[in-house]
């Protein structure tokens, strides 16, 4: 007989009540462009949007709307100065995208996990 075993666990203790913000973040950096705005912000600190076209190679247009999908997920803000927008990374979403990061490495550091299983009918 195959014992099932389930375990209750409190979202708020373990780190996933922000699972929906995670997602947002993780979906906006996932396309080329927009990851290598990211890379560029990380680097440099304050980068002005007319900027993004020579290092990512795209026309302002479409830098427009990857930097629209960057700010509505949180990972960066924007500070207009007479007719430009200056961008930089969102702390609390660098800090986020830096813990996923260290996560899933601790995870893939470690080896397998073995379950043992006890034959039908045994006994603890």
């Amino acid at each position: 007989m195959l014992k099932r075993i389930s375990t209750v666990v409190n979202i708020e203790i373990c780190g996933y009540s922000d699972v929906v913000d995670d997602v947002k973040i993780l979906q906006a950096i996932a396309e080329p462009t927009r990851l290598e705005i990211v890379r560029q912000l990380a680097s440099t600190g304050e980068i002005c949007a007319c900027d993004f076209t020579d290092c990512c190679g795209v026309s302002q247009p479409t830098v427009s709307h990857h930097l629209k999908v960057l700010r509505e997920a949180g990972v960066v803000t924007g500070e207009r100065r007479g007719t430009w927008i200056y961008y930089k990374l969102e702390a609390k979403a660098a800090a986020r995208i830096a813990s996923l990061g260290h996560l899933l490495a601790a995870g893939a550091a470690r080896g397998p996990k073995r379950v043992a299983v006890r034959p039908a009918g045994a006994r603890a």
